[in-house]
This record gives structure tokens, C-alpha cells and sequence, in this order.
């Protein structure tokens, strides 16, 4: 989420991150303090170098009702509701009323062109089928009204390749790769929303030298190794291709059960992700992007 926001701003595209669970770290990425329901920006724009803006806010369904409660002209009750715990009752009445409201709010800030790309950093693979999958539900459960009515204008977005897609992220190992596949299959089957680029993370990048014989090429270059050094390269060297295979055959199998087209971002050997780091990133995936086109 974080790098594509970056690179949509190096496009001059200004982002808005949303994040719904507001535990993935992605303020300290921008070397921001971490974000709440109140709109925050993480990167200024720089016009000098086309660069947009980047913001980001967090969204829960409590902050959702409150906000359509004071949009709807009942601001004086919205707060006594949520302090009485009338939501978790409602919920309970109306399963799948907590996404719809996070949804529904959502579709208000994409109708509303708050940025030109409006990024949801959605629940982990299970949970995002349920979440995205709630407006469906209550449409055909709820048929006249107001949260009707919602779940209609939701299902319009989804529905819309031209407004909303789901990008889906895996590592390149057999069980993500496997989680990625059967949900971008039951996002197609249930949910009817249409899927852009897979992102493949955490790739090994091309390291030059791999199959040298470690004393033949420290004589080329007039070093000289200690003793069990020789042994200790060949071995990191024997790993790191190894990794690089199985990586590979990982790859190839995701798109062999999933058509779609691919970005890839190279493995990071850092601590932390800071800016340096995303916009590193978010080179790699604008890099892939135009070898898209």
C-alpha cells in the first residue's frame, strides 16, 4: 500500500491511503506518527518535481455511523449511541452492517474524487472476501431503505472495473502463492469486483558471481581468504541460488493458475522500511507498470 501510493505520487497522482485495521506499521514507512480517523498528510507534493501528495487516515465502522449520523442531521444522538453500545447490537440483528457502513463511506470519499487513486488497505485474504462480500449479502436480505440503498451503490463500485480493483499480494512461497490463487478466485465468483496486477513481494534480486569458485576469483583479483572463508562463501552461495530457484519455480506456478499480470518488488535486506526504502519500491512497481503497457 505504502509504495503504491509512492509511486502513484511520483506519477503526479495524489493518493489517499485508508486503512481499516490500523496495525500495519505504514505511518513509520513515511517516517509519519501513526494516523487516526482524522485526515493526515504523509508526503507533501514537491510541483517543482511533478510529485503529487500523499494522505492517509484510518476508517472504522464506529467512526463511519457517527459520521453519517451528523451527515444525516442527528449529530446530537450520534455520540449517546456509540457510548451505549447500540452498534454491537445492531450488528448482531444485521451481520455484515459493520463492513457495509466502512464500505459505504468508502464509496462516498471515491464519489467525492477526494484523490485520484484511493487506496483501501483491506483485511488479511479471509477476511477481505467477507468484508467485501457484505454488501451483496445485505442487498438481498435488506430490500427497501436506506441500507439498501447503500449496498446498491457499494455493489456499483465494486462492480466497476473502471473505478475499483483489488490488488492482491503474495510472497513467492508455496502457501501464499496457493491463499492467493483460491482468493482471487472466490473475489471473482462471490464478490464479482475485477482483479488488477499481482504484486509478488520479497523477491531475491540477480546477484553476479553466484557460481564463481570463491579462491579462483579472489586470486583474479589479488585477495587472498582465510581459513574455512572459501567454504563459508560457497555454502552462502549454494543457499542464495537455491532460494532464487525455488522462488522462480514459485513464480512460474502463480502464473500458470492465475492469468493475471505480475508485478515484482525485490527483497529488501533491511531492518526497517523507511522513505529510501519505498521509493526503491516504488521504482520497482513503476518499473513493472510500464512494462505493462
Amino acid at each position: 500500500t505504502a509504495a503504491l501510493a509512492r509511486a502513484a505520487a511520483t506519477s503526479g497522482l495524489s493518493s489517499l491511503i485508508v486503512e481499516v485495521e490500523g496495525k500495519s506499521g505504514l505511518a513509520a514507512m513515511y517516517g509519519s506518527p501513526a494516523f487516526s480517523y482524522d485526515e493526515v498528510t504523509l508526503a507533501e507534493a514537491d510541483e517543482a518535481v511533478g510529485r503529487a501528495a500523499v494522505r492517509a487516515r484510518t476508517l472504522t465502522p464506529d467512526e463511519a455511523l457517527v459520521e453519517y449520523l451528523e451527515d444525516s442531521g442527528m449529530g446530537r444522538i450520534s455520540k449517546r449511541l456509540m457510548t451505549s453500545g447500540a452498534l454491537d447490537m445492531v450488528a448482531t440483528a444485521i451481520p455484515g452492517i459493520r463492513d457495509i457502513l466502512v464500505l459505504g463511506k468508502i464509496k462516498q470519499m471515491e464519489r467525492a474524487k477526494l484523490a485520484d487513486l484511493l487506496i483501501l488497505d483491506a483485511p488479511a485474504a479471509g477476511h477481505a472476501i467477507t468484508f467485501l462480500q457484505s454488501a451483496s449479502g445485505l442487498a438481498d436480505a435488506v430490500r427497501l431503505g436506506p441500507i439498501n440503498t447503500q449496498a446498491r451503490d457499494v455493489l456499483d463500485l465494486l462492480g466497476d472495473p473502471e473505478r475499483c480493483q483489488v490488488v492482491l499480494v503474495t510472497l513467492p512461497e508455496e502457501t501464499p502463492v496457493n491463499e492467493l490463487v483460491e482468493t482471487a478466485y472466490q473475489l471473482e465468483d462471490r464478490v464479482g469486483v475485477s482483479l488488477g496486477p499481482v504484486v509478488v513481494n520479497g523477491l531475491y534480486p540477480e546477484l553476479p558471481g553466484l557460481a564463481a569458485v570463491p579462491t579462483r576469483a579472489a586470486e583474479e583479483v589479488g585477495a587472498s581468504l582465510r581459513r574455512g572463508e572459501a567454504t563459508t562463501l560457497s555454502a552462502a552461495a549454494s543457499f542464495r541460488r537455491e532460494r532464487m530457484a525455488l522462488q522462480a519455480e514459485q513464480v512460474a506456478r502463480l502464473a500458470d493458475a492465475l492469468p493475471l499480470p505480475q508485478l515484482r518488488l525485490p527483497y529488501l535486506f533491511d531492518a526497517e522500511l523507511g522513505p529510501a526504502q519505498l521509493d526503491e519500491l516504488a521504482d520497482a512497481m513503476l518499473e513493472g507498470i510500464g512494462a505493462l503497457t
